[in-house]
C-alpha cells in the first residue's frame, strides 16, 4: 500500500475520532436535511447534527430502499429509544445506545418500501443526551417528504410521573431503572396521541416547584433548550406555542416538605401557594394564549385534601389577578399503590386528561 494512502487513512480516522462523522464517512443524509421531522425541544444549532435530551424528543422520516443505518453519539450510554416502524408502536424495537459514536444497522426491521420510522427518546436528561448525525440509506434509497405534523399542540411540565419513571417495571419490583422508563407510555404522550396533538415534554424525575431532590427547581429548568441538568441553554418560546399547557408538579414538594422536612424553616401554606402561583405566572408570560390545566397525581399527593386545597387556592389567586385567565385543574386519583404508576395507571390518567382537554377546547 502507498505510504501516502496510509497517512491519509490515519488522518481521516483521527478526524472522525475528534470531530465525529463527516460527509466522507458515516451518514449519507445528515441531520440538517429538510426531510427529517423533529418534535420536542431539540438543539439544532450545530451544523450536521441534532441533540436530543428531553423525554419524548423524536425524529420521524419516510424513505425508500431496503437499508437503514442510524448514526448517533450518546453522552453516557444510558439512553433508550423506541424505534417505531410504520406506526407499529405496540412492539417497537428498543434501542439501548452505547456511549460515544456508533452506527446501528436496523435494516432487519424493514418490510417493503417506502418505510416510515420514528426515533423516540424514552429516557430523560438524567440519562444524558444523544447527537443524531443522520442515516445511511443504501441501494439507491432516499428520504421522502415526512408525514404531516398535527395541528394541535400540548406542552407538558412535570416530574417523574410525567417522565414515566418505572412505568414498565414489575408491580412488585423496583422502579428506578432507565430501561423501565418509557416516556412513550406516560400519560402525557398517550393524551397527545388520543387528541392527535404534537407535544413537548419538559420533565425531570425528582423536581418540584418549591424544592427538589437536587439543587434546582422547575423555575430554574423550564426555559432550557437542553435537559442535561441545570444549564445555561435557553429555549425560544416563540418558536412553538402550544394550545394547551399541562402542569403536573407538587409530588416531590409534598414529600420533601411534609414527610422529609427538608425545607427549613417549614413553609406556611401561603408560601407554598405563592410559589406555585409564581411559577404558573412565569409560564403564562411565555404562553399568553394557552389554556392551562394544573394537574395533581396520580401518586399520594391526592391521597388527602391538603395539596389539592393548595392547588384550588393557587388557581383562585391567579383568577383574582386576571379574571380572564384560562386555567383549570384536574386531580388524578391515588389508587393506594406506593410506587410510580405503571402503564395501566398512565392509561387511565390519559383518558381523564384527554376528556378534560376535549371539554375545555372542544376538540
Amino acid at each position: 500500500m502507498d505510504i501516502r494512502h496510509i497517512k491519509f487513512s490515519c488522518v481521516l480516522m483521527l478526524c472522525l475520532s475528534l470531530y465525529g462523522p463527516s460527509s466522507l464517512a458515516l451518514p449519507t443524509i445528515t441531520a440538517d436535511d429538510g426531510h427529517y421531522q423533529y418534535s420536542g425541544r431539540i438543539d439544532l444549532s450545530q451544523q450536521g447534527k441534532a441533540y436530543l435530551s428531553w423525554p419524548g424528543s423524536s425524529i420521524k422520516m419516510r424513505f425508500s430502499g431496503a437499508k437503514f443505518t442510524l448514526v448517533m453519539a450518546d453522552d453516557k450510554g444510558r439512553n433508550f429509544y423506541n424505534i417505531i416502524v410504520n406506526g407499529q408502536d405496540s412492539y417497537p424495537l428498543v434501542l439501548a445506545t452505547q456511549k460515544g459514536l456508533h452506527s446501528y444497522d436496523l435494516s432487519y426491521m424493514l418490510e417493503g418500501s417506502p418505510t416510515t420510522i420514528e426515533i423516540f427518546k424514552r429516557t430523560e436528561g438524567t440519562e444524558g443526551g444523544s447527537y443524531f448525525y443522520g442515516v445511511q440509506l443504501e441501494d439507491g434509497g432516499k428520504l421522502l417528504p415526512p408525514p404531516p405534523v398535527p395541528k394541535r399542540k400540548i406542552a407538558f411540565f412535570g416530574d417523574s410521573v410525567t417522565s414515566g419513571m418505572g412505568n414498565e417495571a414489575p408491580y412488585n419490583g423496583d422502579d428506578n431503572l432507565s430501561s423501565h422508563k418509557n416516556h412513550y407510555l406516560s400519560y402525557a404522550p398517550m393524551t397527545a396521541r388520543m387528541l392527535d396533538a404534537e407535544f413537548h415534554t419538559v420533565s425531570q424525575s425528582g423536581i418540584g416547584f418549591m424544592i427538589s431532590w437536587f439543587d434546582f427547581i422547575m423555575a430554574d429548568f423550564y426555559d432550557q433548550m437542553t435537559a442535561t441538568g441545570n444549564n445555561a441553554s435557553r429555549w425560544d418560546f416563540t418558536s412553538w406555542q402550544p394550545d394547551v399547557v399541562v402542569v403536573n408538579l407538587g409530588q416531590n414538594d409534598s414529600w420533601l416538605i411534609d414527610k422529609e422536612q427538608r425545607l427549613q424553616p417549614h413553609p406556611q401554606p401561603a408560601q407554598i401557594i405563592q410559589a406555585y402561583v409564581n411559577f404558573i405566572h412565569s409560564l403564562r408570560d411565555v404562553y399568553p394564549h394557552a389554556q392551562f390545566i394544573c394537574v395533581l397525581g396520580s401518586m399520594d399527593i391526592t391521597a388527602n385534601n391538603r395539596w389539592p386545597d393548595y392547588l384550588t387556592r393557587a388557581i383562585a389567586h391567579i383568577e383574582a389577578d386576571d379574571p380572564k385567565a384560562k386555567i383549570a385543574s384536574l386531580l388524578l386519583p391515588y389508587n393506594g399503590y406506593d410506587k410510580h404508576p405503571r402503564v395501566a395507571q398512565h392509561q387511565k390518567n390519559a383518558r381523564l386528561l384527554a376528556a378534560k382537554i376535549r371539554l375545555l377546547m372542544s376538540w
